[in-house]
């Protein structure tokens, strides 16, 4: 077995469907979480549509979920302002070191449900 495929075994990720994935997936080892990230560019930003596709996709996962839209910049963040789901991060490259929290009880975390 390949090193990235045991290491989704270990985590409980199967992929199986590539158009439901996310654009990037972040394992951040030290606090097992996965950073499940949307260029809105491709599946647009992070809604609570797609958060809930999101959640029943990595379902099986062990490690505990962050989702994050990521933009081009500002303006392009405006435009999908309103569809932006609570409980998830938004980036922004022309400010790669900043994170918008879109509300909850933890910043850049998963959240227990």
């Amino acid at each position: 077995m390949c090193p990235r495929c045991r290491e989704r075994y270990q985590l409980g990720v199967k992929i199986e469907e590539h158009g439901k994935m996310p654009d990037v997936v972040v394992h951040h080892v030290e606090k097992n979480w996965l950073v499940l990230i949307e260029a809105v560019t491709s599946h647009g930003p992070v809604n609570p549509k797609r958060r809930q596709e999101l959640k029943e996709l990595f379902a099986g996962s062990s490690a505990g979920l962050v989702f994050v839209t990521a933009f081009i910049d500002r303006r392009a963040m405006l435009k999908y302002l309103n569809d932006i789901s609570w409980e998830t991060e938004v980036w922004i490259a022309e400010s790669p070191t900043h994170l918008i929290h879109f509300n909850g009880e933890r910043f850049l975390g998963p959240y227990e449900e």
